[in-house]
C-alpha cells in the first residue's frame, strides 16, 4: 500500500492523521474564541452567560463523579466522596484564589480516606 502522501511511510501516518483529524479541528475554534473574546468586555452579559454555563457543566461532571463514580472511584464510599468534596469546597469558600490547593486537598482527603477504609 502506498502512503497517501509521498514520502510519508506507515510509521508517521498515524501522527499526521491525529494532527489533521483531532488537533486542528478543535484548535481552530479555540483560536477563534480567543480572537473574538478580546473584543468582549469582561462585565458583558455574554461572558456572564458563558461563565454560568461553564460552572453548570463543571457542577454536573462533579455530581456525576460523586453519585455514579466510574472505575476504582466506585469502591470509595459515598460519604467519603462527599467529604472530599466538602473539604475542597471549604477551601474554595475560604479563599477563591487557591483553586489548586482546594483540588489537591480534596484529592488527598479522598486518597487517604480510601486507603484507611478500603
Amino acid at each position: 500500500m502506498t502512503p497517501p502522501i509521498p514520502g510519508l511511510d506507515g510509521a508517521y501516518w498515524p501522527y499526521l492523521a491525529l494532527l489533521l483529524f483531532a488537533v486542528l479541528p478543535t484548535e481552530i475554534w479555540r483560536w477563534l474564541a480567543v480572537a473574538f473574546a478580546r473584543r468582549i468586555p469582561p462585565e458583558s452579559p455574554v461572558l456572564e452567560w458563558v461563565r454560568s454555563v461553564a460552572t453548570a457543566l463543571l457542577a454536573g461532571v462533579v455530581a456525576k463523579l460523586i453519585i455514579v463514580p466510574p472505575g476504582a472511584l466506585a469502591a470509595a464510599p459515598l460519604g467519603l466522596r462527599i467529604g472530599a468534596l466538602a473539604v475542597a469546597l471549604a477551601i474554595m469558600l475560604f479563599d477563591r484564589r487557591r483553586v489548586m490547593l482546594a483540588v489537591l486537598a480534596g484529592e488527598a482527603t479522598l486518597i487517604a480516606g480510601a486507603w484507611l477504609l478500603i
